[in-house]
């Protein structure tokens, strides 16, 4: 009984080896199936390196560049034109602002002038006027006292009376109206300043009216006769 329990049994052993048999070849059927992916998998990225030959990469870097410079061109021609309008721009706003001041010189040139007949007044009442009494000379310094209120006014503004008794006559500031020989001025200075003239600024309000010194021709000379010995 014992003997017979340690026989082993034939059926037993063929079943073991075909199991190991059947085992190695599903392993080696596993193996080979991974192979042919891997395999599969990257015949893909092959192909799809060989789609693109070296000349389509060229021909795509040469129009990339192409375009590139057609960008950069139009960019330039661009940043002239806004830099043409910004200059157009300045000197319209430079144009503008200089007319403007103009035309508020002309206005306040145009004021002036009217206002300078009632100076005129003024000063030849204080010349010519010589006040009479108390009530005389309060009446004379009420006026005086206005016509130095306007003066002082016109000042701030920035006119200026002309200086012309003594100077070379200029015809851009002078107005001639009286030519006298003088022996004490040179000739062509101003003697006298008739009308007084006014500047705006280095603007001509109003040309002064001068009589100017003319020379003073000689009494002294040779009539040309003589006496003779006989």
């Amino acid at each position: 009984m014992i003997e017979e329990e340690k026989q082993p049994m034939e059926g037993d052993d063929v079943s073991a080896e075909s199991n190991g048999v059947e085992s190695e070849a599903m392993n080696t059927e596993a193996v080979e199936t991974s192979a042919t992916t891997v395999e599969v998998s990257t015949e893909p990225q092959a192909e799809g390196i060989a789609e693109m030959p070296s000349g389509d990469s060229s021909a795509l870097v040469d129009e990339l560049n192409q375009k590139v410079a057609t960008l950069e061109q139009q960019l330039e021609e661009w940043t002239n034109h806004c830099k043409r309008i910004a200059a157009d721009f300045e000197n319209f706003r430079k144009r503008t602002q200089k007319e403007k001041e103009d035309l508020e010189q002309q206005i306040k040139c145009n004021t002036v002038v009217e206002l300078l007949p009632v100076v005129d007044n003024f000063e030849r009442a204080r010349s010519q006027i010589k006040p009479q009494g108390e009530e005389g000379m309060a009446i004379h310094k009420s006026y005086q006292g206005v016509y130095k209120d306007l003066v002082e006014r016109l000042k701030r503004i920035g006119v200026s009376p002309m200086r012309s008794e003594g100077k070379d006559f200029d015809p851009n500031l002078h107005e001639a109206v009286m030519r006298e020989p003088s022996t004490e001025y040179a000739e062509g200075a101003v003697i006298e300043e008739l009308v007084r003239g006014y500047m705006l600024g280095d603007r001509v309000l109003r040309h002064a009216m001068v009589k100017v010194a003319a020379a003073v021709e000689s009494t002294d000379g040779d009539d040309g006769s003589g006496s003779s010995d006989g």
